[in-house]
């Protein structure tokens, strides 16, 4: 498998050329690199001195490059959808609906990207994957969507089962569906086993996310005010989908006793300004990425102490919101919202105590 590395903040901040250095130094210590550009415009191309399409390249030893584009990825994923739909489903729908004909509709770039990450990795032919994405929320949503989906799909299966309105209207369902689509859909129409391959896939990328030897993100900023606010916000909200910030990079500035302050435990390491002859000299200015070490985790849960503790750098108490249903804990902080379910030792169970301390949420279960 693969260890998947991103990089997160502000435009303009200098991530894609942090990200092509990184695929570089990685790739001429022998590790099979794969670098994925979700810029699908010239300047992607430009930056790598070579024409870069939506097959995988190989630019350079070790190095293989492959540029996103939603609509090519589209057109794959609704194939693979009508085969699954015939598979399981036995008066399939979709088939005479083609690719070609679909537009890309807000945030399924991001789900298809997701899904081709997953498809690379599955290949087994690389090493580590490099993904310069849009470097913002964006991005994080992206890698976030296995945990929430998993979440929608189990809250909701949950309440469907259990209303009553549901189980009334069931024996009339197949006949409606029989006379408007033409189709007969019963509870025994869909395979068990396609619901138990998506849940597998989805404990698959929520088990990957949690483990920094996976998946692994770093901030890109500059000395600009706004550039460390940006990268503050997103280190906290990396945590709020369990996504690992494994340091700092400091483009075009010397590191400071104020920004070692704002942005620790985190190691930061100070970048030179890249010049078109000089790109060894950022290369070897690179930490060892697969070096991963004394790392806060975003979430740690402690059974015998019936504790939780949720890392929340770059927010403020004021900017935290706690609320619980059932075994289902949200912590909202920022624009993000995460569910954390209690363990089956604390089952009836309920947050008696909270409090925010050194960018720590700190939650007592009674």
């Amino acid at each position: 498998m693969s260890s998947i590395i991103t990089f997160l903040g502000k435009g303009g901040t200098g991530r894609t050329t942090v990200a092509i250095a990184a695929a570089r130094k990685l790739a001429t210590r022998g590790t099979k690199v794969l670098l994925i550009g979700q810029d699908p415009s010239p300047a992607y191309s430009m930056a790598l001195g070579v024409e870069v399409t939506s097959e995988p390249q190989e630019i350079a030893a070790n190095l293989t490059v492959v540029q996103m584009q939603p609509t090519a990825l589209l057109e794959q994923s609704w194939e693979e959808a009508k085969k699954l739909e015939q598979q399981y489903l036995r008066s399939p729908i979709l088939k005479n609906v083609y690719g070609q004909e679909l537009a890309i509709l807000p945030g399924m770039d991001e789900a298809l990207a997701l899904n081709a990450i997953r498809e690379y990795d599955r290949t087994k032919k690389y090493d580590a994957i490099i993904y310069d994405g849009t470097g913002d929320i964006r991005t994080l949503r992206m890698f976030g969507i296995p945990e929430n989906l998993s979440w929608y799909i189990r809250r909701f299966q949950g309440v469907v089962q259990e209303s009553e309105i549901v189980k009334a209207l069931a024996p009339f369902v197949q006949p409606v569906t029989s006379a408007i689509l033409n189709v007969s859909w019963t509870g025994e129409n869909i395979a068990p086993e396609q619901t138990q391959q998506a849940n597998q896939m989805l404990d698959q990328g929520k088990k990957a996310l949690a483990d920094p030897k996976r998946v692994i993100s770093y901030l890109v900023t500059t000395s600009d005010p706004t550039a460390i606010a940006t990268a503050k916000y997103l280190w906290g909200s990396a945590q709020q989908i369990g996504l690992t910030v494994g340091g700092v990079f400091l483009n075009q500035a010397q590191v400071t006793d104020d920004l070692t302050q704002q942005f620790s435990p985190l190691t930061i390491t100070p970048l030179p300004r890249k010049e078109s002859s000089s790109e060894e000299i950022l290369i070897d200015a690179l930490p060892n990425f697969q070096n991963v070490t004394d790392i806060p985790q975003p979430t740690t849960i402690d059974i015998a102490a019936k504790k939780i503790k949720v890392f929340l750098p770059g927010f403020t108490k004021q900017q935290v919101k706690l609320t619980q249903y059932g075994a289902d804990i949200t912590v909202e902080a920022g624009e993000q919202r995460r569910n954390i379910t209690l363990p089956p030792q604390w089952s009836g169970r309920s947050v008696t105590g909270a409090k925010f301390n050194n960018s720590y949420l700190e939650l007592t279960i009674g």
